[in-house]
Order: structure tokens, then sequence, then C-alpha cells
């Protein structure tokens, strides 16, 4: 089975630091798994340093020749590698610009540098990619570059090759709704999947007994079923998959399953069953975030066709959207 392709046009935003040299290169290797559209977009951040009038224009002058320079050369790299781009040069705060082309052109897929040269925030997540994956229009993939403090350190020269996808899901609505799109982007990639729910720790109490444990055990046999009935939905639609149940911190799960299965990338939404707080981005997605040595696509809405087929339901069950046991 065959769906046209749901990127058609991708933006990527560089501050041409060491993370967007990496980006870029899966901005590269999806645009053409897709034949979509590719905008490269720069912005001048604003100085917030107080200057004469003078001073302060010949700054930003110097910094627009700068940063010209450098955009003409990410250009002409991408169109001797045979993936022609539009790019753009603005000046005032990366953030705003860069939801607001996302809304003009409308973007589906921002592909950006998971940390920045600049104003790290919240562990490692630059405040672009923070506010992006928040308030973003689109979904957003987050590049993280070689990291001294990482488990694994990636060399500089891995390819941008998505082979094996992981989505983590504990079946809320937003959840199922990331699976779609982890589905949809390994089928135009040729990668595999693999489907995970993590079972949070219990607390026990001195008074704990049998029937505790049986219960324990009873939740890890339904959710298990319920992550096959979603393999099963999935491997319908003709991509390997597989599943992995696993019990401790959701965040702390994702990221040792991806180590162990040596994921080329995470796809996850934004919010589920713990919900979103107003001023940051989920809890689960954004300490996966902080501290991937992967790319991380965050999916707070995927942006479909109208007529978009789904394969993956809105909610499996009456039992599973609600978190109920049978």
């Amino acid at each position: 089975m065959t769906t046209p392709p749901f990127v058609k046009h991708i933006l990527f935003a560089t501050d041409f630091s060491e993370d967007a040299g990496r980006a870029q290169e899966y901005a590269i290797h999806l645009a053409r798994a897709w034949d979509a559209k590719l905008d490269v977009l720069h912005v001048i951040e604003a100085s917030h340093v107080r200057h004469a009038e003078t001073e302060s224009l010949g700054m930003v002058g110097r910094s627009r020749a700068a940063a010209a320079r450098q955009l003409e050369e990410v250009r002409d790299d991408l169109a001797r590698r045979g993936t022609p781009a539009r790019v753009r040069l603005l000046l005032g705060n990366p953030g705003e610009h860069i939801h607001q082309a996302a809304r003009e052109h409308d973007i589906d897929l921002i592909v950006l540098g998971a940390q920045g040269r600049h104003n790290v925030l919240y562990g490692l997540i630059g405040k672009t990619a923070e506010r992006l994956v928040r308030e973003g229009p689109c979904p957003v993939l987050a590049v993280p570059g070689s990291r001294k403090d990482a488990v694994e350190v990636l060399p500089a020269d891995r390819p941008a090759l998505i082979r094996h996808i992981l989505a983590p899901v504990d079946f809320s609505t937003p959840s199922l709704d990331a699976v779609e799109y982890a589905v949809h982007l390994a089928q135009g990639v040729g990668a595999a999947v693999t489907l995970m729910h993590v079972l949070e720790p219990a607390s026990y109490d001195l008074d704990c007994g049998l029937g505790m444990i049986e219960e324990e055990s009873s939740k890890r046999d339904y959710w298990n079923r319920q992550l096959m009935d979603l393999r099963d939905v999935v491997t319908a639609f003709g991509l390997p998959a597989d599943v992995e149940i696993c019990g401790g911190l959701p965040s702390d799960s994702i990221l040792a399953c991806a180590l162990r299965q040596q994921t080329d990338l995470i796809v996850m939404g934004t919010h589920g069953r713990r919900g979103l707080s107003p001023e940051r981005c989920g809890s689960v997605a954004e300490a996966v975030l902080r501290r991937a040595t992967c790319p991380v696509l965050t999916v707070k809405r995927g942006k479909f066709d109208p007529g978009h087929r789904r394969v993956v339901p809105n909610v499996l069950d009456r039992h599973a959207i609600k978190g109920e046991q049978p």
C-alpha cells in the first residue's frame, strides 16, 4: 500500500552551529525521500546590548553581510548535492520568525539543531527549539550534534539515514497521532518501527500483598495486548514493526530503548496522559529532548491532507484511551 507524500514543504532553520550542520543532513535526506520543497532560513537575533545608534546599525550591517555569505554557502552546497533550496535572511527573534514562516508558507516539517550556538535552556534544548516544539504549527525535528557528556557520542560524519524509528505510545489520542505520523514517515524513508509502551512503577506500602502483584501483572498483560494490536495495524500497512514494553520512568525507558535498539529517530507526541503545561512542552518529551543522542521528532499536531486515510485509529478502544482495565 502506498500513500501520497505527506511532507511536501520543509523549513530548515539554521544558525550555522554544529547542531544546525547536522540538522542540514536530515533536511536533505527527508527532502529527497519525499521530493519535498526545501526552504532555508537564518534569523539574525536582534542584539539586546545598548549601543549608540550608528554603532548598532554598523553591527547589524556586518552581521547581515556575514550571515548572507554563510547562507549562500549553504545554498550552493545544497545545489551541488542535488537539493535546490530557497534561502531567506531575517532580523529579529528566531522563534517568532520561524513560527511565522512555517505558517505563511504552509510548512509541513521544521528541521533545526537541538541546541544551537547560544542561549541553552532546560538542559540541552536550545530556547528556539524548545519554543517551536511547544508552540510550532507543525511537527519539529530537533537534531543534536555530538555531545561530550552523552552516553553515546555520535561521529560527526555519521550518515543522516533513518532506518529504525522508535515510537513511544501511551495510547492517548495525541500519542496515537504521533504513531500515525511515524508510520507514514517510516514508509517514506524505508524504515522499520518499534512501538514501545512504558509501565510507570507503582508505589507500594507495607501492606502490599499477592493481590497487588497480580494486579500489576494483569496490567502488563493488558497493555502488551494493546501494543500487539497496534503492531498488527502497522504490519498490515506493509511495514516491519516490533514491540517493547518496559517499566520505569518514561523518559529514562525511552532513551534506554533508543540506545539499546540503535534507534535513528524517536517520534513522539508533545503531550499524552500527563498533559501539557502552559509554559513548557510535555514533561516526557522535554526530558527526552534534553538527553537524546539521536534526532527527536515531536508531533503536537500532524499535518495531513483533508482526504488522508488513517492507518492508526484515533482510539484503539474505550478502555485504552481512558487508561481503564476491562
